[in-house]
């Protein structure tokens, strides 16, 4: 069944990508949805719907349209100011609101040919068996560490396999589409000596960190460990110093996520 929870976070994952965003923003309904969301009394729907936003406001022609939409700054002033939020969402919230008020100048563009592709398109994209997740881990700077980081996701249920790239503190994490990236962040901070960013690249290619959750997040937990099982998509650099690799889930339909979706903001918004 779908929630606000559902509907955030697939759109938080969709926007994850650089490709989906201008296609976001330019959608009649999701933008007005996000803005209702940054009202729920969920945190973790106000969470995520600052992760979508964050995404959506590294493509700089969305920040005017992100800037002018009906309550947003007004939305955005009001979780800033709100009291007994955590301390990642009231920061989360800052930072995109600095965004959009002043947003810097876009380099000049190039005229782009007409794109041909439907406003669906970039929703079929999660339609895969796993996606991969890069995470800068502070802390990771010993074996000892890495060592608690593995024991940490091995437990959770969804991550297919792992490598660590120790001179960056980074590990690279191949995990089911429907597994959010927060509970990633939830078992490694668990450790209680090690906690988790994701890295991801905005439209200049450079790398930027974006804070995930921590607190509240349901973490599915693995009884025993499944064998080995072969990844079929590319797997990430193998100048790594381990890999572990588990079972990946069947495939999600998602599909007719986007009409479903756009009814659920619809009957929402309009109440």
């Amino acid at each position: 069944m779908m929630d606000a929870l559902s509907v955030v976070c697939q759109l938080r994952d969709l926007a994850s990508e650089p490709q989906n965003r201008a296609v976001i923003v330019q959608d009649q309904g999701c933008l007005p949805g996000l803005v209702l969301f940054l009202d729920h009394q969920n945190p973790e729907v106000l969470f995520a719907t600052l992760q979508t936003l964050r995404y959506l406001a590294e493509f700089p022609p969305n920040v005017p349209i992100m800037k002018n939409e009906l309550g947003m700054m007004v939305s955005l002033e009001n979780l800033i100011r709100r009291e007994a939020l955590s301390l990642d969402i009231t920061a989360l919230a800052k930072e995109v609101y600095g965004i959009l008020r002043e947003p810097a100048n876009p380099a000049p563009r190039t005229p782009e040919r007409p794109k041909r592709r439907k406003p669906q398109f970039f929703i079929n994209s999660t339609n895969k068996k796993a996606k991969s997740v890069t995470l800068h881990i502070q802390g990771l700077d010993s074996t000892h560490q890495r060592s608690l980081c593995e024991e940490a996701l091995l437990k959770v249920k969804g991550v297919i396999s792992f490598t660590f790239q120790m001179a960056s503190k980074r590990c690279t994490v191949r995990i089911r589409s429907d597994l959010p990236t927060e509970s990633l962040a939830t078992a490694i901070a668990s450790t209680n000596v090690l906690s988790a960013q994701q890295v991801v690249k905005n439209e200049a290619g450079e790398e930027v960190y974006v804070p995930l959750s921590s607190s509240g997040v349901q973490v599915p937990q693995n009884s025993a460990l499944p064998d080995y099982l072969p990844e079929e998509e590319e797997s990430p650099d193998r100048e790594v110093d381990k890999a572990i690799s588990r079972t990946a889930a069947k495939e999600d339909s998602t599909g007719s996520w986007l009409s479903a979706a756009a009814g659920f903001l619809t009957k929402t918004f309009y109440w």
